[in-house]
C-alpha cells in the first residue's frame, strides 16, 4: 500500500487511535492485574533479540523492501524536523569559512540523511551531509535515492561502526534508530566514539520503550507496510530501546556533561550535544 501526505496523515491519525485504544484495553483487561503486570514486566528493562534486518543472509529483495517501508515510517515519525532544528542552530553558530560536515552512522537507506540535505538546500545554509553503514544493499539504495533527489554529491560509504574508527573530519556525527541495535556496552563505546570524533556535536534520535511506543509501533507498522521484516523488526525494536532513565545513565556513563534529551513524537527522543 503505498500512501501519499493526505493517506499518511489519515493512517497516522487512525494509527493513534487504535493505539490508544489498544492500550487503554491492556489497562482494562477484565483478567486483571496478571495482565498488566505482564505488560510492565514485558518492557521492564532492554530485551535484545536478533532482528531480521540485521541477519547477513537477509535477501535483497526484501531489505529493499523493508528499507523503502523504513523510508515511510520515519517520514511519520517527524524525526528529521527534530534533528533538523539542531543542525540549523548549529549552522547558523557555525563560522568556519566552509560548510557544517555532517555524518549519518548506520544510515541505512539514507533517508533521513537526504531529507536532511534537501533542507539544508532549501533554506541555503552550508551543510553537507554524508553517510555510512555495514550494508552494501543499504548503501546501493541511499546512493540511488540521493540521485534522484539531485543530491549524486553525497557520500554513502562502507563502515563497521563496531569494528571500525569513526573517520575524522565531521563536525556533527549523527545516528537515527541505531543505539537500540546494541548492547549496553557497545552502545556506550559508539557514543563514546561519536563524542570523540565528532569536531562540534553528536545527536542521536531512537525509540523510547514505553508501553504506548509499543502499542503505536505495533500497529503503525501493520497500517503503513506489508513488509515481513519490519512487522516483525518493529516491536523488536521498542523491546531492545532505551528508557528515558537508561538514556540519562547512557549520558553519565559516557561523560557527556551538558547533553539533553528531548521527547518527541512517537515516543522517541532525541539526544543532542555540543563539544566543549
Amino acid at each position: 500500500m503505498r500512501l501519499g501526505r493526505s493517506g499518511s496523515k489519515g493512517a497516522a491519525q487512525s494509527g493513534l487511535s487504535l493505539a490508544f485504544c489498544f492500550k487503554a484495553r491492556l489497562a482494562r483487561d477484565r483478567s486483571g492485574p496478571r495482565a498488566r503486570e505482564g505488560l510492565m514486566a514485558f518492557l521492564s528493562e532492554r530485551q535484545s533479540e536478533p532482528e531480521l534486518m540485521d541477519q547477513p543472509g537477509l535477501e535483497t529483495v526484501e531489505h529493499r523492501g523493508a528499507l523503502a517501508a523504513l523510508r515511510r515510517v520515519n517520514w511519520l515519525s517527524r524525526s528529521v524536523p527534530e534533528l533538523w532544528k539542531e543542525l540549523r542552530k548549529l549552522a547558523r553558530g557555525y563560522d568556519q569559512g566552509q560548510p557544517l560536515r555532517v555524518l549519518d552512522i548506520a544510515c541505512g537507506g539514507g533517508d533521513v540523511a537526504i531529507r536532511l540535505a534537501i533542507r539544508a538546500r532549501r533554506h541555503g545554509l552550508p551543510i553537507t551531509i554524508h553517510g555510512c553503514d555495514i550494508s552494501e544493499t543499504a548503501l546501493a539504495v541511499a546512493a540511488e535515492y540521493a540521485r534522484r533527489a539531485d543530491l549524486a554529491a553525497m557520500e554513502f560509504f562502507r563502515l563497521d561502526v563496531l569494528n571500525e574508527p569513526i573517520p575524522k573530519g565531521f563536525d556533527v556525527i549523527m545516528c537515527s534508530l541505531f543505539l537500540h541495535h546494541l548492547s549496553d556496552a557497545d552502545g556506550a563505546r559508539v557514543v563514546r566514539a561519536m563524542s570523540l570524533a565528532a569536531h562540534k556535536a553528536i545527536l542521536i534520535d531512537d525509540l523510547l520503550r514505553t508501553s504506548l511506543g509499543y502499542a503505536l509501533c505495533w500497529v503503525g507498522c501493520r497500517i503503513l507496510t506489508q513488509s515481513r521484516i519490519v512487522r516483525i523488526d518493529g516491536p523488536l525494536s521498542v523491546r531492545a530501546a532505551y528508557s528515558r532513565q537508561e538514556v540519562e545513565r547512557l549520558i553519565d556513563r559516557c561523560g557527556l556533561a551538558g547533553a539533553t534529551i528531548k521527547r518527541h513524537w512517537p515516543e522517541r527522543f532525541l539526544l543532542a550535544w555540543e563539544a566543549p
